[in-house]
């Protein structure tokens, strides 16, 4: 069985503890691999209403 695919009794605290021993246990490529396919996700959940800094002419990344 994929230990990864397991479900998770853990406080906030402890899962915030063991995702960053497991970012920090990536080499610095693979960190960036990730967050690469994290944001492509996201895209996913994209809405049809402008982002409000739009209108500010704030930088924003998309």
């Amino acid at each position: 069985m994929d230990v990864e695919k397991l479900l998770r009794f853990e406080t906030k605290e402890e899962a915030n503890e063991r995702r960053r021993e497991e970012t920090l246990e990536r080499d610095p490529h693979e960190r960036l691999m990730f967050f690469l396919e994290l944001v492509q996700e996201m895209q996913v959940f994209q809405t049809s209403t402008p982002h409000p800094n739009r209108l500010k002419n704030n930088f924003i990344i998309e």
